[in-house]
């Protein structure tokens, strides 16, 4: 686990975008419930209808639950690994160090994760709402309008404050998005630099080996006359077997 050189700015930077990115999970998941809430179960995402004449009443072709189910899901995902990372980041700051390779990695991936579920969810409220409005500006001036009104006895619906309430999460969740994105940047910045700095260590790695091989080669001892002096004269004997042979004729 690499340790900390002075002030780890990236490390400060990811504290704080888990930090917003918890607030943010709030202002989603808190709207989103109440609006579910008010409307008895329903989700206006997505929902269509008709205005009918006779007492100005709205009968609404609910659409699925799930798209507002979807962006509550979000925000309380988003809380926990926020929470989560908010807890290990802030340790390491105490500790004096940083996150592994292998974590590094997993936060590339937990924050791209995150980008792909906000950018959904934001879709959905903002298509969905819109939707919405335009059902209700074909009765009243304006989406908030409707909010003073109760335009759906039928369904037994509170209609005060939805459009605060989905203006509020349609807020959030962009922000949320963006800054999973300023997360996923910076985690990607710091895999790269921990990256570098394992090819750093294993290039030195081989420098090294191949400098002790040298060292080695150069302090081998080679062949060759150490002493001199200590030269074998091996002489042939043909003067000696010379005179032997004389002596023996004699």
């Amino acid at each position: 686990m690499p340790s900390t050189t002075g002030t780890n700015v990236i490390l400060y930077i990811q504290l704080a975008g888990y930090c917003i990115a918890a607030l943010l999970s709030l202002l989603i998941t808190i709207p989103m419930s109440m609006h579910q809430e008010n409307f008895k179960g329903h989700c206006l995402l997505f929902s269509t209808g008709e205005w009918r004449e006779t007492d100005g009443q709205f009968i609404v072709d609910w659409a699925s639950q799930a798209y507002c189910n979807y962006t509550i899901f979000v925000g309380v995902v988003m809380l926990v690994i926020s929470a989560t990372q908010i807890y290990r980041l802030s340790k390491f700051l105490c500790k004096g160090r940083d996150s592994s390779f292998l974590t590094a990695f997993i936060d590339v991936i937990t924050s791209l994760f995150m980008s792909g579920m906000t950018l959904t969810a934001a879709l959905f409220i903002t298509l969905g709402f819109n939707t919405w409005c335009g059902e209700m500006t074909r009765r009243f001036e304006s989406c908030a309008d409707a909010t003073e009104n109760d335009i759906a006895k039928a369904d037994a619906i509170d209609p005060q404050g939805f459009y605060m309430q989905l203006f509020a999460a349609q807020f959030g969740v962009w922000l949320s998005w963006t800054t999973w994105m300023g997360l996923l940047v910076f985690s990607v910045v710091k895999l790269c630099k921990y990256h570098q700095q394992e090819n750093i260590r294993v290039s030195m790695a081989k420098e090294r080996k191949r400098l002790i091989k040298e060292d080695l080669i150069t302090e081998v001892p080679r062949p060759g006359r150490d002493n001199p002096a200590q030269e074998t004269s091996i002489k042939v004997g043909g003067n000696r077997v010379g005179t032997n042979d004389v002596d023996f004729l004699e």
